[in-house]
């Protein structure tokens, strides 16, 4: 095998016989929902790119197509389009396709339709009714009248050949069309999107009624296949990964456990910013309670010293990310000292991570780097096993629960490899971690209490590098400030801050400012994602 093939991450999926609804991706902000709404239903979906070769797309077992929006104009220098070999093997197979947005205007510019700007453009709700008569079947069970999510600027202007007008809006004749006799349908709303009531009607109209999709994505199936398929692969081979208790390493830790027993090794590293009692309690979830082979190396002191001093956030996570990469590889050579060699390494990759390396706009300009096992050098010459990149992170909860996972660990909130020290703005101390850790246990207590846990993506406090004046019995205080950041969202992508209610608010503060000794001030976030991000660092 050559170096380039350890720690190669495919930037597509493997699964050539299972069938599926493909989406091909014109660079839409919301192509990532279409695949989740499909998912939703029970249907195995994957996402490429519109430029997808024809070689690669035709390898596939095809229930039904689906074209995304994008940003561009149809008929611009440049713009992306099917290419005409796809289109004959769709046609071949009598594969169902639904155009969405932009995807109905690229089935208009193929079949001979006539798209142009609008006199208005029409961003946000609107009222489509269907056309006096319309018996379509992708509006079965639906009113006449319905509202979805519009965001566009060019409209159609005229029908494609063979294709009739189904429903408009006041703004657009033509917002709905379908070829029954080929079998495509156009929207030039987005049915995925939550604005959108009815949509996983139409999407469910689509995917199930009319391209027949089995409804069989279970997570107890993805778990069988998954095990004999590594068993498969791995044969008496050994596996190493790295866990840290959040819910994509630990559900993959006991995924991989139930494979192969003893003959995976995980280790997690402690690097003195972690939350309060977090090595503990994953020794006992993990190692106690689901018999992983579990080690914890804590490496605190190595870490902090060399923290010190260190303000810049990139920084400070390419020191984290370096040293527990050292760490990691003497580990795996203890390991192969007392087990032999191992050849694989778990990751916990999601499909979201696949997405950003497929899309038609390509990976995203870098904002901060992430903490992440991949970056181990190829001259480890470890094979990737990374069993929950086909999921979303809703999967992997529900994975969770089918492998008997209690809820509290299923449901946890995501956490920063790089842990404390980007939540604590400027330098990271063992005081200032001290400090930080019991803020954030009162806060996390708190919203378990009050019963807003499960409501909210991700919680948690950040330590900022400024003092206030305060008074405290008969005395002035000059103390740290902390600030709570609560949001929910379903895709870390975008989030909105949680409207958490003022008593829960009031009793965190009180309770943060009377048993954390050095913080005596405490806010709350309201900012949004974007133009936030969810993290502060």
């Amino acid at each position: 095998m050559s170096a380039e093939e350890y720690l190669k991450q495919s930037s597509q999926l493997d699964n050539l016989d299972r069938p599926q609804v493909a989406i091909l991706d014109f660079g839409s902000q919301y192509s990532h929902l279409i695949a989740r709404r499909v998912r939703e239903l029970h249907v195995y979906c994957e996402l490429y790119s519109c430029l997808v070769t024809a070689e690669e797309l035709g390898k596939h077992e095809l229930s039904a197509v689906i074209l995304s929006g994008g940003p561009n104009s149809v008929y611009e220098e440049g713009a992306p389009h099917v290419s005409p070999e796809i289109w004959k093997i769709l046609e071949e197979k009598n594969v169902p396709i639904l155009g969405i947005c932009y995807g109905m205007q690229e089935l208009a510019y193929v079949f001979g339709g006539e798209v142009a700007p609008g006199l208005k453009r029409e961003y946000g709700k609107a009222q489509v009714h269907r056309i006096e008569g319309c018996q379509s079947t992708i509006f079965d069970g639906l009113p006449e009248e319905f509202q979805m999510w519009m965001s566009h600027g060019d409209k159609l202007h005229k029908v494609p050949n063979g294709f009739k007008k189904i429903a408009g809006t006041a703004n657009a004749d033509f917002v709905a069309i379908e070829n029954e006799e080929k079998r495509m349908w156009g929207l030039q709303f987005h049915p995925e999107v939550t604005h959108s009531p009815r949509g996983p009607d139409i999407l469910k109209n689509f995917v199930v009624n009319i391209a027949g999709a089995k409804q069989d994505w279970k997570m107890e199936n993805y778990a069988n296949e998954f095990i004999a398929e590594v068993r498969k692969r791995v044969g008496n081979g050994h596996v190493i990964g790295a866990v840290s208790g959040g819910v994509d390493s630990t559900v993959a830790a006991v995924l991989m456990n139930k494979a192969i027993g003893h003959r995976f090794h995980a280790v997690m590293v402690d690097n003195g910013c972690l939350r309060k009692d977090e090595a503990e309690n994953v020794l006992k979830r993990l190692r106690d309670d689901c018999g992983v082979d579990l080690k914890c190396v804590d490496a605190s002191d190595r870490f902090l010293n060399l923290l010190k001093g260190v303000t810049e956030p990139e920084r400070k996570r390419k020191i984290i990310g370096g040293t527990f990469i050292d760490i990691f590889q003497e580990e795996s050579a203890r390991i192969t000292q007392h087990h032999g060699k191992c050849d694989f390494l778990l990751q916990g990759t999601l499909y979201p991570d696949v997405i950003e390396s497929i899309s038609y706009k390509g990976p995203s300009a870098t904002i901060k780097t992430h903490h992440n096992v991949g970056g181990l050098p190829a001259s480890m010459k470890l094979k990737l096993i990374e069993p929950l990149r086909e999921l979303f992170k809703d999967e992997v909860r529900e994975l969770g629960i089918a492998l008997g996972l209690d809820e509290v660990s299923v449901w946890r909130h995501p956490f920063p490899g790089p842990g404390l020290a980007i939540r604590i703005l400027g330098e990271v101390t063992p005081e200032r971690c001290a400090m930080l850790r019991e803020a954030d246990a009162i806060m996390i207590e708190e919203l378990y209490k009050s019963g807003h846990y499960r409501a909210i993506g991700q919680a948690f406090v950040v330590l900022l590098p400024v003092k206030s004046v305060g008074v405290m019995g008969d005395g002035r205080t000059y103390e740290n400030v902390a600030c709570v950041r609560c949001v929910e969202t379903t895709d870390y992508m975008t989030a909105d801050f949680y409207h958490l209610p003022y008593d829960v608010m009031s009793n965190m503060s009180s309770r943060i400012i009377n048993e954390v000794r050095g913080i005596n001030r405490l806010c709350y976030d309201i900012s949004s994602k974007p133009p936030a991000t969810i993290e502060w660092e």
